[in-house]
């Protein structure tokens, strides 16, 4: 068998594993994106308990590993009457990991922005919400944006790990593939090769034209 026909035999299992993983990437950066930001302001709240909760949240989703919270709302929070699909289990853990990283660019980025923008909002009498909504953070996006890039990057290779849990994603498809076919070079490979197309000419692009926009409204270009 060529490498032709074997994508002619089995090119709709990749591209159905690469439109679940597509969709389990767009969910899990939804979620790790709002989290990010709710948790990233609060790690700057005033607040001892609020604060304390950001922290908690923050330091146990980057100090565990992906895989054992994936394992762990898969197969433990059944045995607590808990038990959620495939799919949202997957893109849950995902977020709710990237996300805890995403707090701590979120977090560096506001306490980037500089000092006399801060005290320029003051002068302005400016109240807390409207001063962060209206000068901080749009400044500390334009900031966290590079970082951001490759976190998401990472969000779209931790999506693969969902296969583990019988998400029909692109990996799922991929190690059932060589189960049946032992062709693993050619499984593998086209495997790699659609992830690399989503990462460097999917959301490489799309990140920086983000960047170039924020920079120009922020009269940085």
């Amino acid at each position: 068998m060529t490498y032709i026909s074997f994508l002619a035999e089995y090119g709709n299992r990749f591209i159905d594993g690469a439109l679940i993983t597509g969709l389990q990437f767009l969910c899990s950066l939804a979620l790790a994106t709002v989290l990010a930001h709710v948790f990233g302001l609060m790690l700057l709240s005033a607040n001892v308990a609020v604060k304390g909760v950001a922290v908690v949240y923050v330091e146990f989703f980057r100090g565990t590993s992906l895989l054992v919270q994936l394992f762990w709302l898969f197969y433990v929070l059944p045995l607590f009457g808990v038990t959620m699909d495939p799919f949202l289990t997957g893109f849950l853990a995902v977020g709710l990991n990237i996300g805890a990283y995403g707090a701590q660019l979120v977090h560096g980025a506001i306490k980037s922005v500089a000092r006399g923008q801060w005290e320029a909002s003051y002068a302005l009498s400016m109240s807390p919400a409207k001063r962060m909504r209206r000068i901080i953070v749009p400044q500390a996006i334009v900031i966290m944006l590079p970082a951001w890039g490759n976190l998401v990057i990472e969000l779209l290779k931790s999506t693969a790990l969902v296969a583990l849990i019988a998400v029909p994603d692109l990996m799922f498809e991929s190690r059932q593939l060589n189960s049946s076919t032992y062709l693993s070079t050619w499984t593998f490979g086209t495997a790699l090769i659609i992830y690399y197309v989503f990462a460097r000419f999917l959301i490489t692009p799309l990140m920086r034209s983000l960047e170039h926009l924020m920079a120009r409204r922020m009269g940085g270009a």
